[in-house]
């Protein structure tokens, strides 16, 4: 049993030795080769960096994460013209990257061969920042009903973040990624109802990621929803009387527009000086006979719609009383108007002057009283006198 303790604590000092060992040459190895890891964007431009101590002219190794050696001593190895070797001396060895790829990315060996191989690897971290997010639609939006909008970052590394933005109002979506070997593909994609005010309205996808430092990329969509039709006629002048000229607007909304406006004549055919263009219909020369009522109808594959304008042709005496009655009309409510506010306040003014008399009587009548009451004091004061002196005596 003792020759086991003593074997078990021989490994123990041999662990202890060997662990020490190898702090030492970690130690020294740090003291001869010093590298530093860089961080850039695919397409930029990566500077590597090894820091030489105590060189004394041993051979420089300078080597891809691949172990293909790009620099031997200040000399080109590998036909790469994107690897320059800018700076050798007995300090330092900085390389310039240019136009880094992501299969760039990796250690990079710095080697010092003297009495004892020395190493340090600078590690090069690419990033893939996202392009301006995709919109993609599921399907066509219809009022009444909803919209479901997918916003996709197809390459990213690391995965980037997408938000849906609303009226500056955040929409809370529905977020999945997928990894396609180094890079990443990320979506979100967000649902809500609309209505025909919705329509041409503006939802924003935002993507932001650690190589935008700060910034966004920002695609808009605009919203495209269907609705039915709805029309309205505009009439070019409000009264008509024989001689003038009309014309009639068909004011149409939809989407999609409808396709053609139809104009008719309720119970009657249009006559044949009417001219129709599109949504303006024109009667020149009014007369009687173009007394009636006109109808737009417009369609469109979500519904139908139509309006009415009646017309009604005065000759020149009517139209003149016509147009004067209604500014008699309007003197004769403002006078009406005048008039139960006088009476109003007479009678504000008679209940006022009323109460004023009758408190004003009641003080009188008071008064009357204490001034009685005060005269049958003093006449009588003589004789209280005299009772008052007999009780004291």
């Amino acid at each position: 049993m003792a020759a086991g303790c003593c074997r078990e604590a021989r490994g123990i000092v041999q662990t202890l030795l060997l662990g020490t060992l190898l702090l030492l040459v970690g130690q020294a190895v740090g003291q001869e080769v010093k590298a530093e890891n860089v961080t850039v964007v695919e397409g930029g431009e990566a500077e590597i960096n090894c820091k030489l101590h105590q060189y004394d002219g041993s051979i420089v190794v300078i080597q891809n994460p691949s172990r293909q050696t790009l620099f031997f001593n200040g000399t080109r190895a590998l036909k790469d013209e994107r690897f320059q070797l800018v700076e050798f001396n007995q300090k330092h060895v900085k390389i310039i990257l240019s136009n880094v790829k992501l299969e760039d990315e990796g250690g990079y060996f710095c080697q010092l061969y003297a009495e004892d191989t020395h190493h340090q690897i600078a590690t090069l971290t690419v990033l893939v920042p996202p392009e301006n997010p995709a919109v993609e639609v599921k399907e066509q939006a219809v009022e009444g009903g909803e919209v479901e909008l997918t916003c996709i970052a197809h390459r990213t590394r690391p995965a980037a973040t997408l938000r849906w933005y609303r009226d500056r109002r955040e929409l809370r979506g529905i977020s999945s990624k997928q990894e396609n070997g180094k890079t990443f593909s990320i979506t979100n994609t967000v649902r809500f109802p609309v209505d025909r005010k919705d329509n041409s309205g503006i939802v924003t996808c935002e993507a932001t990621h650690p190589a935008l430092r700060g910034q966004k990329k920002q695609t808009q969509y605009v919203l495209d929803v269907q609705f039915a039709p709805t029309a309205k006629i505009i009439p070019s002048q409000m009264v008509l009387r024989e001689g003038d000229n009309l014309v009639l607007t068909c004011s149409v909304a939809g989407n999609p527009l409808p396709a053609e406006i139809q104009w008719s004549r309720m119970n009657d055919s249009l006559s044949e000086r009417v001219e129709v263009h599109g949504d303006l219909l024109t009667i020149p020369s009014l007369n009687m006979m173009d007394n009636g009522t006109y109808v737009c109808e417009v369609a469109n594959k979500h519904g139908r719609s139509s309006d009415q304008y009646v017309l009604v042709v005065y000759d020149p005496g009517a139209i003149i009383e016509a147009q004067t009655s209604v500014p008699y009309a309007i003197i004769g409510g403002i006078l009406a108007i005048l008039v139960f506010l006088v009476i109003c306040v007479l009678i504000v003014m008679v209940w006022c002057s009323v109460r004023q008399k009758g408190s004003y009587l009641t003080h009188e009548a008071s008064g009357l009283d204490e001034h009685g009451e005060a005269r049958e004091a003093f006449l009588n004061g003589g004789e209280n006198h005299k009772r008052k002196e007999e009780f004291f005596i």
